[in-house]
């Protein structure tokens, strides 16, 4: 493994970029971009091996993508109830649907990607209330679609449909400790994508040296629904609670940003 001072790391990002299309020999999956650009930089696991590498991530997208960016991991308080398995599942989760197939028939799934610019079809949302410091999951049993009403019957039954309490929350302190200590600086890199006779081809054309990170900033893009809370977690298993980002939105999280290539 190589160590890299960075100034030699965004020489070598120029030189990537200089290489033009590069053969995708990793899989279609979405981390095929990163995982090649790993080994073009002869580094492990996304860890920059550069003085201060704590303070520095790597991120890699494909350019025409509509994905989502995973950002971090965080389950909501209160904690202490297991809040996830403890009530969004069992009082407002639904069948799972592998239930009795690949899981038990009493498997219950709770999968929500939400956001604070519109409720989803089951009625929550994210708000952000900068007076209590607390970014909340709300539910809204009137904005949930017609195609959910056995489900919101059930809801119903279950614990009635007023909003969640206790509410889900992390608060502003707590949230800012975790991004910080993930993405305090971050290189951001996008590949176009082509495919030729059946293959796909890469070509490193974008790089961004994203400085100083700005919490008001990562504020801001939840409020306008650009960063979104995913929930993925069925009875047998949670599989974790992540914030996720649309594309290009992660440079807006920066006081300072430079184009390196």
């Amino acid at each position: 493994m190589k160590i890299w001072t960075k100034p030699k790391l965004i020489a070598e990002f120029k030189k990537i970029e200089a290489k033009g299309w590069i053969e995708n020999y990793r899989g279609s999956n979405n981390g095929a971009v990163g995982n090649i650009l790993e080994d073009l930089l002869e580094i492990q696991e996304n860890n920059l091996p550069i003085p201060n590498a704590a303070e520095w991530e790597l991120k890699a997208q494909r350019g025409n993508s509509s994905s989502l960016t995973t950002m971090f991991h965080s389950e909501p308080s209160p904690r202490a109830i297991g809040f996830i398995p403890q009530m969004l599942l069992p009082l407002y989760g639904w069948q799972h649907k592998q239930a009795g197939k690949k899981y038990p028939k009493n498997e219950m799934s709770f999968r929500q990607t939400i956001h604070a610019g519109a409720y989803s079809d089951r009625g929550f949302i994210v708000k952000i209330d900068r007076k209590e410091e607390k970014i909340k999951i709300s539910f809204n049993a009137s904005k949930v679609a017609e195609k959910h009403k056995t489900w919101l019957n059930k809801v119903q039954k279950n614990i009635g449909i007023k909003d969640l309490k206790p509410q889900p929350y992390w608060g502003f302190d707590d949230l800012s400790s975790i991004v910080r200590t993930k993405l305090l600086n971050c290189f951001y890199v996008q590949a176009e994508v082509k495919k030729l006779n059946g293959k796909e081809y890469f070509h490193y054309n974008k790089v961004l040296m994203l400085q100083k990170f700005s919490f008001d900033g990562f504020l801001k893009e939840l409020e306008n629904g650009n960063i979104l809370v995913d929930f993925d977690a069925r009875t047998g298993h949670n599989h974790g609670t992540k914030f996720r980002m649309r594309k290009n939105c992660l440079p807006n999280l920066y006081a300072k940003v430079t184009q390196i290539v």
